[in-house]
């Protein structure tokens, strides 16, 4: 368990290098050189308390020792240059060990600032090279701010799916283990644990020395090689065993196998795709396939794996995922786990699936097992905070029974589907839900197909033959909206279908998908029409409330699901005569409407509380007898540019660029885009420090005028203006509160300038009169905006609970 100190430690010591490397990445990789080299000097240090000598800094390198860095005598200049020549030579020092040779390769000092390195240096020291467990937490914590992307479509795997797989995949103490695609060692370190807590007695130091030996990695980055090596340093692995290594296109390691296999690897090919070898089953250019190929084919002949794929794999239709699954069925796959699609945020909503191999299990099973996770134990919100009803417990104990028995009954999160029934139709389709025959009803009331309430004289009308009539057009989008639109037959593109009051209308085409409403009555007297895309429902036997909550609702989704077809294009459909096979329960009219009008009232609290959200903006009421004074006049207002588009060594760097899409009245802490030194320096693009409020000057939509405060260095484009205080008399908060008070006036003075496009520009923005009372006064103003704020949270909170006793309640009618 990391401890608070030492959290803490790790926090300052990248706050002293933010503002020289704004890249997580690159602070990663200078605290990890600074922790590994004052780690050498600590066992220098025990080793002459020990009765022995120096090992590490002897010799030649003996003046770049931790106490001759911190020598009284030597500057702070003296300092930087001592340390920068150490850590580029030390890689040529022939008394450490090839571990550490390994881990200093290529490293240099990026930053030539000699009181950030002192200060740096001065926090690294307070580490000690003591239990490498605790050590192990503090740089497990460290590779966690390191979740974005990288360039070959990696994504760091969060902790609890790791273990996860572990757990199913249960490797053993003799078992060789292999991540092809290891990046900070997260699968083998967590193998690695699992095997210690199976052998709670204790493993001989024979045990532990060849379960060590046994673990293996693969990383075509020096940089994830150099981060894994600390890694397992840090977790007890004196000899850590990972090899710089491009596992799709060398043939050096082909022939070597291993008893269990853990990965996640990269997902993206790069343009043109991979240029394999020729010794793949499957012929492909594809990283994900040829990734999943790799790993079956080296397992030992009792072998079993767990990697992650992205949902390419269990579906797509050519040929080389078809021959991959095909393989994979026949001869290693038992069970298939579907994960949430927000498992990655806030890093990537991409949807992924766990394949689970075990060629003895695979043999000898006729089925195999879908299992699907719609709770991990987070939210699937950017933040991923806890909750409360994980399934992956109950996933584990499903998929050991499953490996245990070979057979298994069908539950809520799992069942299992004949090899034969998946190799049907040629293929070989890994979507559990697809197999799902019927949802199994338990419901006191009346079950009937749906397709029973759905009207089939429908009208198709061609709105352009009467180009000057106005329609009330229901459309998908309109729907997003939240009411119908009102428009000239000229203005419609197509046919459409006439409505009437009491149809209710749901969406057919993904990914528009979970949308229903129902046509109601008015006064006007324009002819109602509806996309093409909605299939209409309308019944006398139904209450309309009742059925649209009943079509949006989990047990009749899944079951919607499988009528689609098209998976894989842009735009995939429900067949409307496979959706009205699907059985729903019908309580009696009254029923319905008892709970309709139950609905309605929580739905009346959904609504209230949203208004409060949705309206509330922090006001401050200007006193007369405040100062006012131009904001130019107590602020600096700039602006940044955008670095060529066109020229790539502009982009994809270190440095965080933001834009004004990620201005929302908010707090920004990370960046959708990076450019690079390069960039900026060939750009009128600006660093930007922390503490700033940034306003968006562009937008015709809702992004003009608003403001966000800036949490971390990054560069700005054109479009936002970067305002810092002058003046210590004005509190930033109160300044922020301010601004979003004048969002809707600065949108109307941008109006005003007239020209074809309403921005804002730094003369306008200077010019804004702002109110400058006491510092104590804007204090006890931010201090009740604050806590009006903690009220709106609250109603979100309550939307929450009372959109889940919707929720509720439809299930009942389910019976679940």
């Amino acid at each position: 368990m990391l401890d608070t100190a030492t959290k803490k430690r790790i926090d300052d010591c990248r706050d002293i290098l933010v503002g020289k490397l704004p890249d997580p990445k690159a602070q990663i990789e200078q605290i990890t050189i600074g922790l590994i080299y004052k780690f050498m000097d600590d066992m220098d240090k025990e080793a002459i308390e020990l009765g022995g000598t120096t090992k590490f800094f002897s010799g030649d390198f003996e003046k770049y020792s931790w106490d001759s860095l911190f020598d009284t005598r030597v500057t702070a200049t003296e300092m930087l240059s001592l340390y920068a020549k150490a850590i580029e030579s030390m890689v040529k020092n022939p008394n450490i060990p090839q571990l550490f040779r390994d881990i200093f390769n290529n490293a240099y000092l990026p930053y030539r600032d000699p009181e950030t390195l002192k200060l740096f240096l001065k926090t690294i020291g307070k580490f000690e090279y003591t239990h490498s467990e605790k050590l192990g937490d503090a740089f497990e914590y460290l590779l966690s701010v390191m979740g974005s992307q990288g360039d070959a479509g990696q994504f760091r795997t969060p902790r609890h799916i790791i273990d996860f797989m572990v757990a199913i995949v249960d490797p053993d103490k003799k078992d060789t283990i292999l991540d092809p695609a290891c990046g900070t060692a997260g699968f083998l370190i967590s193998a690695f644990k699992h095997i210690k807590e199976k052998n709670k007695k204790g493993l001989t130091p024979d045990e532990r020395k060849r379960l060590i030996q046994n673990f293996v990695g693969y990383d075509i980055s020096p940089d994830m090689v150099r981060l894994s090596l600390v890694n397992l340093y840090l977790h007890g692995f004196s000899d850590p065993h990972i090899h710089e290594y491009d596992t799709l296109s060398s043939e050096e390691r082909w022939s070597e196998n291993y008893d269990v296999i853990l990965a996640n690897p990269p997902f993206m090919s790069p343009k043109g795709g991979i240029r394999p070898h020729k010794k793949f089953t499957i012929s492909s250019n594809r990283s994900e396939v040829l990734f999943v190929d790799y790993i079956a084919e080296h397992l030992n002949p009792k072998g079993k794996a767990g990697v992650i794929v992205p949902e390419g794999v269990i579906f797509q239709s050519g040929t080389a995922y078809k021959d991959l699954r095909k393989m994979l069925i026949e001869n290693y796959l038992y069970a298939v786990v579907s994960l949430p699609a927000g498992v990655f945020n806030p890093y990537s909503g991409v949807k992924t699936s766990i394949l689970l191999m075990d060629k003895e299990v695979a043999k000898q099973c006729n089925e195999i097992l879908f299992v699907k996770i719609s709770n991990d134990g987070y939210n699937l919100g950017a933040q991923r905070n806890a909750v409360k009803g994980s399934q992956l417990e109950e996933a584990i104990e499903l998929t050991h029974e499953f490996v245990r028995t070979g057979e298994f009954k069908e539950t809520a999160i799992a069942h299992a589907v004949p090899k034969t029934e998946i190799a049907k139709n040629g293929d070989y389709n890994l979507s559990g839900e697809r197999y799902r025959q019927v949802v199994l009803i338990d419901s006191t009331y009346e079950t009937l197909p749906c397709g029973n309430l759905m009207r089939t004289s429908v009208k198709s009308f061609d709105p352009r033959t009467k180009p000057e009539d106005k329609y009330e057009l229901w459309s998908i989008p309109a729907f997003d909206q939240g009411s119908p639109e009102v428009i000239y037959g000229s203005e419609i593109g197509s046919a459409k279908k006439v409505v009437i009051p009491r149809d209710v209308l749901l969406s057919r085409i993904v990914p528009h998908i979970r949308r229903s409403w129902v046509v109601e009555e008015d006064d006007s007297n324009i002819l109602k029409i509806a996309s093409t895309e909605w299939i209409v429902f309308n019944s006398d036997n139904v209450n309309p409330g009742f059925l649209q909550r009943i079509l949006i609702s989990d047990p009749f989704h899944s079951q919607f699901m499988l009528t689609v077809t098209g998976v894989g294009g842009s735009l995939s459909r429900a067949n409307p005569k496979a959706v009205g096979e699907i059985l729903i329960p019908l309580p009696p009219l009254s029923i319905q409407e008892e709970i309709v009008a139950e609905i309605e009232g929580y739905q009346k609290i959904i609504d209230g509380a949203k208004a409060v959200v949705n309206n509330y903006k922090p006001k401050i009421n200007i006193d007369p007898e405040w100062e006012m004074v131009e904001l130019g006049n107590i602020c600096d207002v700039t602006s940044g540019g955008t670095p060529d588009r066109k020229n790539e060594s502009y982009w994809n760097g270190n440095i965080p660029y933001v834009k004004t899409g990620q201005i929302y009245f908010n707090r920004i802490k990370e960046a959708d885009e990076f450019i690079t030194k390069e960039g900026l320096k060939n750009s009128s693009a600006r660093l930007i420090s922390p503490g700033t409020i940034l306003m968006a000057m562009y937008g015709q939509g809702v992004t003009r005028a608003r403001v966000a405060i800036l949490e971390i260095k990054a560069a700005i484009n054109q479009a936002v203006a970067a305002i810092s205080s002058k003046d210590e008399s004005l509190s930033l908060e109160f300044l922020y509160y301010q601004l979003q008070g004048l969002y809707e006036y600065l949108r109307k003075i941008s109006d005003a300038r007239g020209g074809n496009q309403s921005n804002l520009n730094a003369k306008l923005i200077k010019e804004l009169k702002i109110g400058i009372p006491s510092i104590d006064i804007q204090r006890e103003i931010v201090a009740q905006i604050e806590k009006e704020q903690a009220l709106v949270n609250a109603n979100k909170q309550l939307i929450e609970i009372f959109e889940q006793k919707i929720k509720e309640r439809i299930a009942k009618v389910w019976g679940e």
